[in-house]
Protein backbone atom coordinates (compact mmCIF):
# COMPACT_ATOMS: atom_id res chain seq x y z
CA UNK A 1 0.00 0.00 0.00
CA UNK A 2 0.98 3.61 -0.57
CA UNK A 3 0.10 6.19 2.09
CA UNK A 4 0.05 9.97 2.37
CA UNK A 5 0.17 11.55 5.83
CA UNK A 6 -0.87 15.15 6.44
CA UNK A 7 -0.60 17.30 9.52
CA UNK A 8 0.61 20.80 10.45
CA UNK A 9 4.14 21.34 11.79
CA UNK A 10 4.17 19.93 15.31
CA UNK A 11 1.35 17.45 14.65
CA UNK A 12 3.62 14.45 15.11
CA UNK A 13 3.86 13.27 11.50
CA UNK A 14 7.45 12.15 11.99
CA UNK A 15 6.61 10.05 15.04
CA UNK A 16 3.63 8.42 13.35
CA UNK A 17 5.50 7.86 10.09
CA UNK A 18 8.31 6.08 11.93
CA UNK A 19 5.76 3.77 13.53
CA UNK A 20 4.05 3.01 10.21
CA UNK A 21 7.38 2.33 8.49
CA UNK A 22 8.43 -0.19 11.13
CA UNK A 23 5.06 -1.89 11.59
CA UNK A 24 4.16 -2.27 7.92
CA UNK A 25 7.66 -2.42 6.39
CA UNK A 26 7.25 0.72 4.29
CA UNK A 27 9.66 3.33 2.95
CA UNK A 28 9.21 6.94 4.08
CA UNK A 29 9.55 9.33 1.18
CA UNK A 30 10.41 12.83 2.35
CA UNK A 31 11.00 15.50 -0.27
CA UNK A 32 13.47 17.22 2.06
CA UNK A 33 15.51 14.03 2.35
CA UNK A 34 15.42 13.51 -1.42
CA UNK A 35 16.72 17.02 -2.05
CA UNK A 36 19.52 16.69 0.52
CA UNK A 37 20.51 13.30 -0.85
CA UNK A 38 20.72 14.62 -4.40
CA UNK A 39 22.80 17.61 -3.24
CA UNK A 40 25.19 15.30 -1.37
CA UNK A 41 25.64 13.15 -4.49
CA UNK A 42 26.93 16.29 -6.25
CA UNK A 43 25.16 15.34 -9.47
CA UNK A 44 24.31 18.02 -12.06
CA UNK A 45 20.78 18.05 -10.69
CA UNK A 46 22.10 18.15 -7.13
CA UNK A 47 24.29 21.16 -7.92
CA UNK A 48 21.31 22.89 -9.52
CA UNK A 49 19.19 22.22 -6.45
CA UNK A 50 21.95 23.51 -4.19
CA UNK A 51 22.11 26.79 -6.13
CA UNK A 52 18.35 27.21 -5.92
CA UNK A 53 18.23 26.51 -2.19
CA UNK A 54 21.20 28.78 -1.45
CA UNK A 55 19.53 31.61 -3.34
CA UNK A 56 16.51 31.33 -1.08
CA UNK A 57 14.18 30.31 -3.91
CA UNK A 58 11.81 27.33 -3.88
CA UNK A 59 12.70 24.20 -5.79
CA UNK A 60 10.32 23.81 -8.73
CA UNK A 61 7.60 21.17 -8.96
CA UNK A 62 9.38 19.83 -12.04
CA UNK A 63 12.50 18.95 -10.04
CA UNK A 64 10.53 17.56 -7.10
CA UNK A 65 8.44 15.42 -9.44
CA UNK A 66 11.57 14.04 -11.08
CA UNK A 67 13.02 12.98 -7.73
CA UNK A 68 9.69 11.46 -6.71
CA UNK A 69 9.51 9.47 -9.96
CA UNK A 70 12.98 8.03 -9.38
CA UNK A 71 11.66 6.43 -6.20
CA UNK A 72 8.23 5.41 -7.49
CA UNK A 73 9.84 3.73 -10.52
CA UNK A 74 12.05 1.58 -8.28
CA UNK A 75 10.49 -1.88 -7.82
CA UNK A 76 12.10 -2.02 -4.40
CA UNK A 77 9.55 0.51 -3.16
CA UNK A 78 6.54 -0.53 -5.24
CA UNK A 79 3.35 -0.09 -3.19
CA UNK A 80 5.48 0.39 -0.06
CA UNK A 81 5.64 4.18 0.15
CA UNK A 82 4.53 6.67 2.74
CA UNK A 83 4.60 10.23 1.40
CA UNK A 84 5.56 12.86 3.98
CA UNK A 85 5.57 16.50 2.83
CA UNK A 86 4.26 15.67 -0.63
CA UNK A 87 2.01 16.56 -2.38
CA UNK A 88 1.83 20.16 -1.18
CA UNK A 89 -0.48 21.53 -3.87
CA UNK A 90 -3.08 20.39 -6.41
CA UNK A 91 -0.56 20.29 -9.26
CA UNK A 92 1.64 17.89 -7.27
CA UNK A 93 -1.39 15.80 -6.25
CA UNK A 94 -2.50 15.43 -9.86
CA UNK A 95 1.05 14.60 -10.92
CA UNK A 96 1.36 11.96 -8.21
CA UNK A 97 -1.88 10.31 -9.36
CA UNK A 98 -0.60 10.11 -12.95
CA UNK A 99 2.86 9.02 -11.84
CA UNK A 100 1.58 6.15 -9.70
CA UNK A 101 -0.78 5.03 -12.48
CA UNK A 102 2.18 5.00 -14.87
CA UNK A 103 3.86 2.42 -12.65
CA UNK A 104 0.64 0.52 -11.91
CA UNK A 105 0.24 1.87 -8.38
CA UNK A 106 -2.16 4.07 -6.44
CA UNK A 107 -2.67 5.81 -3.10
CA UNK A 108 -4.39 3.44 -0.66
CA UNK A 109 -5.19 5.91 2.12
CA UNK A 110 -4.61 9.52 3.17
CA UNK A 111 -4.16 10.03 6.91
CA UNK A 112 -4.93 13.48 8.25
CA UNK A 113 -3.71 14.31 11.75
CA UNK A 114 -6.07 16.95 13.13
CA UNK A 115 -4.48 19.23 15.73
CA UNK A 116 -5.71 22.66 16.88
CA UNK A 117 -3.57 25.78 16.72
CA UNK A 118 -3.56 26.08 20.54
CA UNK A 119 -2.03 22.62 20.90
CA UNK A 120 0.48 23.29 18.12
CA UNK A 121 1.58 26.47 19.92
CA UNK A 122 2.26 24.51 23.11
CA UNK A 123 4.00 21.67 21.30
CA UNK A 124 6.34 24.01 19.47
CA UNK A 125 6.99 26.67 22.08
CA UNK A 126 7.26 24.10 24.88
CA UNK A 127 9.94 21.99 23.20
CA UNK A 128 13.18 21.65 25.12
CA UNK A 129 16.28 19.58 24.45
CA UNK A 130 18.87 18.55 27.02
CA UNK A 131 22.27 19.65 25.74
CA UNK A 132 23.92 16.87 27.76
CA UNK A 133 21.99 13.70 26.90
CA UNK A 134 19.94 14.90 23.91
CA UNK A 135 16.55 13.95 25.37
CA UNK A 136 13.61 15.99 24.08
CA UNK A 137 10.91 17.28 26.44
CA UNK A 138 7.91 19.59 26.43
CA UNK A 139 7.20 21.85 29.39
CA UNK A 140 3.43 21.42 28.87
CA UNK A 141 3.09 17.74 27.96
CA UNK A 142 6.32 15.96 28.83
CA UNK A 143 8.46 17.88 31.35
CA UNK A 144 11.73 16.33 32.55
CA UNK A 145 11.51 14.27 35.72
CA UNK A 146 12.16 16.16 38.93
CA UNK A 147 15.01 13.83 39.84
CA UNK A 148 16.65 14.02 36.40
CA UNK A 149 20.38 14.51 36.93
CA UNK A 150 21.35 16.35 33.77
CA UNK A 151 18.02 17.38 32.21
CA UNK A 152 17.42 20.59 34.10
CA UNK A 153 18.51 24.17 34.52
CA UNK A 154 20.87 25.59 31.92
CA UNK A 155 21.16 22.21 30.19
CA UNK A 156 17.67 22.58 28.72
CA UNK A 157 17.67 24.62 25.51
CA UNK A 158 15.09 25.77 22.96
CA UNK A 159 15.44 26.41 19.25
CA UNK A 160 15.30 30.10 18.36
CA UNK A 161 12.50 29.50 15.84
CA UNK A 162 10.34 27.69 18.39
CA UNK A 163 8.22 30.73 19.22
CA UNK A 164 4.53 31.66 18.98
CA UNK A 165 4.87 33.89 15.90
CA UNK A 166 6.66 31.20 13.90
CA UNK A 167 4.24 28.52 15.14
CA UNK A 168 1.20 30.51 14.01
CA UNK A 169 2.73 31.36 10.63
CA UNK A 170 3.66 27.72 9.94
CA UNK A 171 0.19 26.55 10.93
CA UNK A 172 -1.64 29.11 8.81
CA UNK A 173 0.61 28.46 5.81
CA UNK A 174 0.03 24.73 6.13
CA UNK A 175 -3.76 25.08 6.44
CA UNK A 176 -3.99 27.43 3.45
CA UNK A 177 -1.83 25.34 1.13
CA UNK A 178 -3.01 21.90 2.20
CA UNK A 179 -6.80 22.34 2.33
CA UNK A 180 -7.25 22.11 -1.47
CA UNK A 181 -5.12 18.94 -1.53
CA UNK A 182 -7.18 17.41 1.28
CA UNK A 183 -10.34 18.22 -0.68
CA UNK A 184 -8.80 16.57 -3.75
CA UNK A 185 -8.36 13.30 -1.88
CA UNK A 186 -11.68 13.58 -0.05
CA UNK A 187 -13.43 13.48 -3.42
CA UNK A 188 -11.63 10.19 -4.01
CA UNK A 189 -12.86 8.98 -0.59
CA UNK A 190 -9.32 8.29 0.59
CA UNK A 191 -9.06 10.58 3.63
CA UNK A 192 -9.19 9.21 7.18
CA UNK A 193 -8.99 11.74 10.01
CA UNK A 194 -7.17 10.97 13.24
CA UNK A 195 -7.24 13.10 16.39
CA UNK A 196 -3.61 14.17 16.61
CA UNK A 197 -4.21 15.54 20.13
CA UNK A 198 -4.65 12.05 21.60
CA UNK A 199 -1.86 10.20 23.36
CA UNK A 200 0.74 8.79 20.98
CA UNK A 201 -0.35 5.22 21.74
CA UNK A 202 -3.99 6.06 20.93
CA UNK A 203 -2.98 7.62 17.61
CA UNK A 204 -0.89 4.53 16.82
CA UNK A 205 -3.89 2.33 17.54
CA UNK A 206 -6.26 4.30 15.31
CA UNK A 207 -3.84 4.37 12.39
CA UNK A 208 -3.14 0.67 12.89
CA UNK A 209 -6.86 -0.06 12.56
CA UNK A 210 -7.10 1.80 9.26
CA UNK A 211 -3.99 0.22 7.76
CA UNK A 212 -4.74 -3.30 8.94
CA UNK A 213 -8.05 -3.19 7.07
CA UNK A 214 -6.21 -2.24 3.87
CA UNK A 215 -3.62 -4.97 4.43
CA UNK A 216 -6.47 -7.43 4.81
Amino acid sequence: MNIIIFGPPGAGKGTQSSYIVKKFNLFQLSTGDLLREEINKKTDLGNKISSIVNSGALVSDEIINKLIENVVANDKYKNRLIFDGYPRNITQAENLTKLLAKYNQKISIVIRLKVSLDIIKKRITGRMVCSVCGNTYNEFFNPPKVDAICCKGNNLTKRTDDNVEVAVKRYETYEKSTEPVINFYEKLKLVKEVNGEDKIESIYSKIDQFLSVIEG
